[in-house]
């Protein structure tokens, strides 16, 4: 198994010294999600040789590993022209991870839940045009299912995923989007027996269940907006069931990537980073 840590909370930080804090506070792996001076979110990647050189000599130096690349583009959006935007920063995507020595990119559905039938068909419609890419770089790519995307709920991006056929293609599990997983029941073992081999990576962080305190967890206003609300934060601070995730990780012998993915605690990040990495080794290792 593989603990990374997604620096989102040190993205001020510039690339080097994102890599020595990292090493800095225990981990050996880092899962780089966007920022500005990489993959920004939905844009066309912006780095180059020079930049990837940088990024390479500081891990070597500070002994750290990249795990994955979590590029973020609008590849299932119902617009057209933004869905061959995200295709052609895709491909470039594709070629800095290989640059990188990456051999994991994880990303998300996206698209959006209230047109959920076209932005299927342009979500297949990209993978028609990628998937014999990153066949061929032998990367293998992990999807999760993300609040207000296309899909949304555990079972369905499992079965999308099955449906695509392709063994480099695998399912991320998103521990704080658990409750809008299976309508706020929040039955973790049963949505990770489903996704059996599929499953391939997990980010760790804790979250609210939306529909408890009959919805009133979270207050947004005005009441009845459309919108989706969750959290990231430290474990013990939200009401995912830590006890029973972890037994069912240790019983189904999980060896993928585990990454910590906290991101509501800037104001205390390395207590948090160091807190989440002890206890998922306590647990898994």
């Amino acid at each position: 198994m593989k603990i990374a840590l997604d620096p989102y909370m040190y993205r001020h930080l510039p690339i080097p010294k994102m890599v020595d804090k990292v090493a800095e506070l225990g981990y050996e792996y880092i899962e780089l999600s966007p920022r500005e001076d990489f993959f920004p979110f939905y844009k066309y990647p912006r780095v180059d040789k020079a930049r990837m050189k940088e990024f390479k000599n500081a891990l070597r130096d500070a002994g750290v590993k990249l795990s994955s690349l979590l590029p973020m583009q609008h590849w299932a959006g119902p617009d057209e022209a933004d869905r061959e935007a995200a295709v052609r920063n895709w491909k470039r995507c594709i070629e800095v991870a290989v640059e990188m020595d990456v051999d994991v990119l994880n990303t998300e559905f996206t698209g959006h839940r209230d047109k959920p039938y076209i932005c299927e068909q342009m979500f297949m419609r990209s993978m028609e045009e990628l998937l014999p890419i990153i066949e061929k770089t032998g990367i293998r790519l992990h999807i999760q299912a993300h609040p207000f995307d296309f899909i949304e709920r555990n079972n369905e991006a499992v079965d999308l995923i099955r449906g695509l056929d392709k063994d480099f293609i695998g399912y991320f599990y998103a521990v704080p989007h658990t409750f809008f997983y299976d309508d706020g029941k929040g039955d973790i073992c049963a949505m990770l027996d489903y996704a059996g081999d599929k499953l391939k990576h997990i980010n760790f962080a804790d979250t609210y269940n939306h529909r408890g305190s009959s919805r009133l967890r979270y207050v947004v206003n005005p009441p009845g907006i459309n919108a989706t609300v969750h959290q990231h934060l430290d474990i013990g601070k939200g009401d995912i069931n830590w006890d029973v995730l972890f037994a069912k990780l240790r019983e189904i012998k999980f060896d993928g990537i585990a990454t910590v993915a906290v991101f509501g605690e800037e104001h205390r990040a390395d207590d948090s980073s160091r807190f989440m990495l002890e206890r998922l080794k306590k647990e898994l290792l």
